[in-house]
């Protein structure tokens, strides 16, 4: 699927993007700041959308599952356009990067350059669950450090983008990561996401270098606790669930 960046606003956003320093910065840390990817409007539409039942195949209760205190909503597909054309758009980006990572580390790159191929391969190996979520944080709700595998095949990279005005409807809520790094202590980040902007980082491991090649160092993330106000995110995985 492919759309003109003339008619395509969400392809412009993600094009507008320093994709070289992007992706220095995520191969430096794991993490990187993206463009902005939607408009204020467009994060008020999501936002109240979570209300609508109808938009989501499932809802989790965080501290039920000890995932943290929160809430969140898996759409089902078809998703709402800005999702769709959203993933549609940052796949090609992130494609590159994601076979660049496995190279690096001596495993077979699985990813087609369609997006929609490669969804394809997870349904036919019984991944037919949708997974852009929708996640609602009141004050002093968070997200426990985590990662979002969900089958046996999986892309190793994910964007979250902030629905909220950090400062104004919230205070708190960074995003985090902690990477363990090959013999040594874990290292963490924390972003305070800006409205709107997205979010780039790891799945699951990414390669560091370290004296004897490339090693596969694991990466989880969560969310700091909300200090006031509410957040929303929008988070878009690139692999369908079991």
């Amino acid at each position: 699927m492919t759309h003109d960046t003339k008619t395509d606003p969400w392809r412009t956003r993600v094009e507008a993007g320093d994709w070289d320093a992007i992706t220095a910065e995520l191969n430096e840390y794991g993490g990187a700041l993206l463009p902005t990817l939607l408009t204020a409007a467009e994060t008020v539409q999501l936002r109240e959308l979570y209300d609508e039942g109808r938009h989501f195949r499932s809802t989790v209760d965080m501290a039920r599952y000890r995932y943290g205190e929160g809430e969140y909503r898996y759409f089902h597909t078809p998703y709402p356009e800005p999702i769709e054309r959203l993933k549609q758009a940052l796949y090609p980006r992130l494609l590159p990067i994601a076979r660049d990572w496995w190279g690096k580390l001596g495993r077979p790159a699985p990813w087609p350059d369609s997006l929609d191929d490669w969804l394809r391969m997870c349904h036919d190996a019984g991944q037919t669950k949708s997974t852009a979520i929708l996640l609602r944080y009141a004050e002093r709700d968070w997200n426990a450090l985590h990662r979002d595998l969900y089958g046996e095949l999986i892309f190793p990279l994910q964007v979250v983008i902030n629905l909220n005005e950090p400062g104004v409807d919230h205070t708190g809520g960074e995003f985090l990561l902690l990477e363990q790094r090959p013999r040594a202590q874990s290292r963490g980040t924390a972003t305070l996401i800006p409205h709107g902007h997205g979010y780039l980082f790891t799945t699951r491991d990414r390669p560091v270098r370290s004296s004897r090649g490339w090693s596969a160092t694991p990466v989880r993330h969560g969310v700091s606790a909300i200090r006031s106000g509410r957040r929303h995110t929008l988070g878009l995985v690139f692999h369908d669930a079991a």
